[in-house]
């Protein structure tokens, strides 16, 4: 057995990591690589002495709390990146770590990695918010599957019903059953290296970086999100939407997106979600009680996320996975002379992205109705009113009966959840009036800035397609030279 974590976990040049270690061969090979197009070693140590170190029982809240193994100081010409620090023994066991390397001079653009969702799903050496806890530590190991797994492309949550049962049993004897809904290795890897081929230059940090560091947005144009970024504090979207206020552009490549509030606690050490048991949050009946720990739209929180990104998990759901719509896995264009196109020979009505599967796992959308034939927001939910429906796909979300195994026998369907806070009551009637949801792709402006979502986390998937690529590097470039000008 050898596992590992580092923190902090990001830093700039000259800064110190600490990587923990345990292993029961007592030492071990570490290789760290910044990876990008291509993976590129900055450290490799063969023989590093790593003791087996005990695992709390409460290691889920308070985390390992190793002793640091190594100390990893951030060479003064590290590229701004993801870092995997490998780990290995003469057995032949393995694990993965990770940091961020933050940038000394910023470029135009900011990818700031889902690392508090990764937290959430994370249910090594206890339960993550999935299997019965309400707070998780990042002073842990992620699990394996997490930073590093084989054939995203193949083993993705959208793909997994056309695969044969064999293969994805394979799969899972060997990675976390969690892997293929969060972590490193589904998306933000895939759109990192296409973006380093593309030529574009991309600084990186991570949630609590976005959560704690005043002003890290500023220099930057463009702030990306990609893939599955569910879980964001209070601090997070005051971030976010100040900058775009201020002229700055967000660029949502991601779905279920600030679905869930969280609350970081002791330095980020800890993050705190209570969800759907939001009545047992000690922040409730207090004066902090818009803190609470619960879906962003819910009325406690008073801050529907459609406010930041246009959109929402509670009008989306699922698609292409279980007890969800199979769509073409396209988007279905309305709107093919808006400037998102450009250079495309689209019509209203044909499809982006079906070949590739670029609608698929979870997706945010808005509450819609037909104006002259073409899908427009009604604004309920806190979509602003001039956002502007691109494109769609069907989604839906789960009732509790059709939630996916391995989770908490208490887990409640996000429809039943969702007629329950935003209904008044878990009724038919009110899952009725949210059973039909959509994947939204669109865009709004909101002060002096712009905001574009593809309302889905696979758009990553697509940009082997010629047209999601001419999409995304299309909306990347205006939105660079837009603080510029």
């Amino acid at each position: 057995m050898i596992a590992g974590y580092c923190w902090p976990q990001s830093g700039r040049a000259g800064e110190p990591i600490e990587l923990m270690v345990s292993s029961d061969a007592d030492a071990c090979e570490i290789v760290i690589s910044r990876i990008g197009a291509e993976p590129t070693v900055v450290h490799h140590d063969e023989h590093v002495a790593a003791p087996t170190q005990p695992v709390p029982e409460d290691v889920a809240v308070n985390g390992c709390r190793w002793d640091p193994t190594l100390t990893i100081e951030i060479g003064p010409d590290w590229r701004s990146g993801f870092y995997l620090v490998e780990l290995s023994t003469i057995e032949g066991d393995s694990a993965e770590a990770f940091f961020v390397v933050k940038a000394s001079e910023p470029a135009d653009s900011l990818l700031v990695l889902s690392t508090s969702t990764w937290a959430a799903y994370n249910d090594w050496g206890g339960p993550s918010f999935y299997t019965g806890g309400h707070v998780t530590s990042q002073l842990r190991p992620l699990p394996a599957g997490f930073l590093d797994k084989p054939d995203p492309h193949r083993y993705r949550v959208a793909c997994f019903a056309e695969l044969p049962a064999a293969d994805v049993q394979d799969y899972f004897d060997s990675y976390s059953y969690w892997s293929a809904a969060a972590g490193w290795a589904n998306w933000e890897r895939i759109f990192a290296g296409w973006a380093e081929d593309q030529g574009l230059q991309l600084d990186y940090a991570t949630s609590l970086d976005l959560a704690s560091e005043p002003g890290l947005l500023a220099p930057y144009s463009l702030y990306l999100s990609v893939g599955h970024d569910e879980y964001w504090s209070a601090s997070m979207r005051d971030a976010v939407e100040g900058w775009v206020d201020d002229g700055g552009a967000a660029v949502f490549l991601s779905g279920n997106t600030s679905f869930w509030q969280v609350r970081f606690e002791d330095h980020g050490e800890r993050i705190v979600g209570y969800k759907t048991d939001f009545e047992q949050d000690p922040v409730v009946g207090t004066d902090a009680e818009h803190t609470v720990s619960t879906m962003w739209s819910d009325p406690l929180c008073r801050r529907p996320e459609n406010e930041m990104t246009g959109v929402s998990f509670t009008r989306g759901g699922y698609a292409r996975v279980r007890n969800s719509p199979r769509g073409s896995g396209g988007y279905t264009v309305w709107r093919p002379d808006h400037w998102v196109f450009d250079g495309l020979d689209l019509r209203t009505g044909d499809l982006l992205g079906a070949d590739p599967v670029v609608v698929g796992y979870e997706c945010d959308g808005c509450e819609l109705q037909l104006v002259d034939g073409r899908p427009v927001p009604t604004g309920a939910g806190g979509t602003p009113p001039d956002f502007e429906v691109l494109a769609t796909a069907p989604a839906n979300l789960w009732q509790t009966h059709e939630v996916a195994p391995g989770l908490v026998d208490s887990y409640i369907g996000e429809l039943n959840w969702v007629a329950e806070r935003l209904g008044g009551a878990d009724t038919p009637e009110n899952r009725d009036r949210f059973a039909v949801g959509n994947a939204v792709l669109g865009s709004y402006r909101r002060g002096r800035g712009e905001v574009f979502t593809t309302g889905c986390t696979d758009w990553a998937y697509g940009l082997g397609d010629d047209e999601v690529a001419q999409v995304t590097r299309t909306v990347i470039s205006r939105y660079v030279a837009l603080k510029e000008d």
